[in-house]
């Protein structure tokens, strides 16, 4: 809780629709808060949903927030909420004293340049479609938002509206001010002419009541089905400012694991180009039954004065134990994961960095199924699987992806630390490594691109990977993360 209130602004509704709403708002504020009660089911589920979208302790601000509700639900380190009736800001401040409430219009530039940003997280939920100019709205939100700011957008489908219409008028719900219902391409274009880009959407609740239990039995596995999900009442988007940084200069920590690899540890350092402020490669070595540690360290010995090398033996079992751990030895700016079989190129890293280090993503995934692959370098069978989990994945992550067991992933540190502090949602589940970091980029609302390579035949070794075995394993990652990231 601040020591000092934030200042006010009075609102200064221009137009008479925005006056009637304020004036109605301040009349009928008991009678609101009665059929919030009564609608309970709906408001608890759209608050359990924006509770996975938003963890705990974080910095929030919600516009239109009414009387504090869903930003006492957010559980903020640090809450601004925005409202222009003065009767909702004075019961919120009295609900939630620990939480700051500004009087004023969000759509005037003297209620937002008193408020002090950035902010984790800028919520609009409803109040997009009472707006009067939705995209200049959007540009004065940028002056609030750092690059890794996330702006949530909660509000109705177009499709619901006769159905709310109907609702109205038989007393299930309370009458509504006339409000922009709008189609989620026409509002997706709205952000792009204000410099904000969709990260994920997603929809929620086909029944927005209890009826005995099968209300949120339906929303939690159902709703969220493929085809089913454009039904919903609620639609959620989540964007990011549009931000490149050209100049930006970041070093790189390039991790390797390998188990019985002894033939490519050379390779890999021959090969590696000059990129970023500053490169360190740190090899992860599996518990080999060849001498694989043994040339590890002798290829950092041997170019200790040309590469900072580290050498690391992996205490567990798998590749997701062994990235664990080289991140968490990692300085590096950028983290990036290279297979040390070299079917990725090390010759392509720098790309990969560079989409990372200009702002376009904040997450990098490779794509081995764009290009033509060299003979042998994946077989029939491992392509159809591949091309079937990447249409699941890219649903559960509303994503698009292509190739999620292409292990080359790149992110950022400090994206990476926020991701191991939360790992708890989700476990410690996924003995390759690949969906670990996929699952939490996603969780946390990271801009994902995939870049894709030329994909190479081994030259050394083989394939450490059972195509039944692992497949099964695939199987069941599909059903853990569909209750993890949709039956929520």
């Amino acid at each position: 809780m601040n020591s000092a209130p934030l200042p006010v602004t009075t609102p200064q509704p221009d137009n008479p629709r925005k006056r009637a709403l304020r004036e109605r708002v301040d009349a009928t504020l008991e009678e609101i808060e009665r059929w919030r009660r009564f609608n309970a089911a709906y408001h608890d589920d759209d608050r359990k949903f924006m509770r996975f979208l938003i963890p705990p302790g974080k910095r929030v601000l919600e516009l239109g927030c009414g009387s504090g509700h869903m930003l006492a639900a957010l559980q903020p380190s640090y809450g601004v909420g925005v409202d222009f009736s003065p009767k909702a800001v004075e019961r919120a401040r009295l609900l939630y004293p620990h939480l700051d409430f500004v009087l004023g219009d969000v759509e005037d530039p003297a209620t937002l340049q008193g408020i002090e940003g950035p902010f984790d997280y800028i919520v609009l939920a409803d109040t997009i479609g009472l707006l009067e100019d939705i995209d200049g709205t959007l540009r004065l939100i940028h002056q609030l938002c750092a690059p890794s700011t996330r702006l949530i957008i909660a509000y109705y489908s177009h499709l619901w509206e006769p159905i709310l219409k109907a609702a109205e008028a038989v007393g299930l719900r309370n009458r509504q001010p006339q409000v922009n219902y709008i189609a989620t391409a026409d509002f997706l274009n709205l952000m792009d002419l204000a410099d904000f880009e969709m990260i994920s959407q997603e929809q929620r609740q086909l029944l927005p009541r209890r009826w005995l239990g099968l209300g949120p039995l339906i929303n939690k596995y159902i709703a969220p089905l493929p085809g089913i999900r454009q039904l919903a009442l609620r639609s959620y988007v989540v964007g990011r400012p549009v931000r490149l940084f050209p100049d930006r200069k970041y070093s790189a920590s390039i991790v390797i694991p390998c188990r019985n690899e002894r033939g490519n540890i050379e390779n890999a350092i021959l090969r590696m180009p000059k990129f970023g402020s500053h490169q360190e490669i740190i090899f992860v070595e599996g518990n080999s039954s060849d001498d694989t540690f043994a040339e590890c360290e002798r290829v950092r010995d041997a170019y200790k004065d040309q590469w900072d090398i580290k050498v690391l033996r992996q205490d567990g079992k798998g590749k997701g134990d062994a990235v664990r751990k080289a991140f968490a030895a990692a300085t590096g700016d950028v983290l990036m994961i290279l297979d040390a079989d070299l079917t990725m190129p090390p010759e392509a890293l720098p790309k990969y960095h560079a989409v990372i280090e200009s702002g376009k993503a904040e997450f990098v995934n490779g794509t081995r199924l764009v290009y033509p692959m060299e003979n042998e370098a994946m077989r029939p069978l491992n392509f159809i699987a591949n091309r079937c989990f990447a249409y699941l994945f890219s649903y559960l992550v509303n994503t698009r992806m292509t190739d999620t067991l292409c292990g080359t992933k790149v992110l950022l540190r400090r994206d990476y630390e926020v991701l191991a502090r939360e790992r708890e949602y989700f476990g410690n589940f996924d003995p390759f490594g690949d969906f670990d970091l996929i699952f939490g980029a996603a969780k946390q609302n990271l801009k994902i691109i995939e870049t894709p390579i030329h994909y190479k035949a081994r030259t050394f070794g083989e394939t450490q990977i059972s195509r039944f075995r692992d497949g099964w394993l695939l199987l069941k990652m599909v059903w853990f993360a569909y209750r993890k990231l949709k039956a929520i």
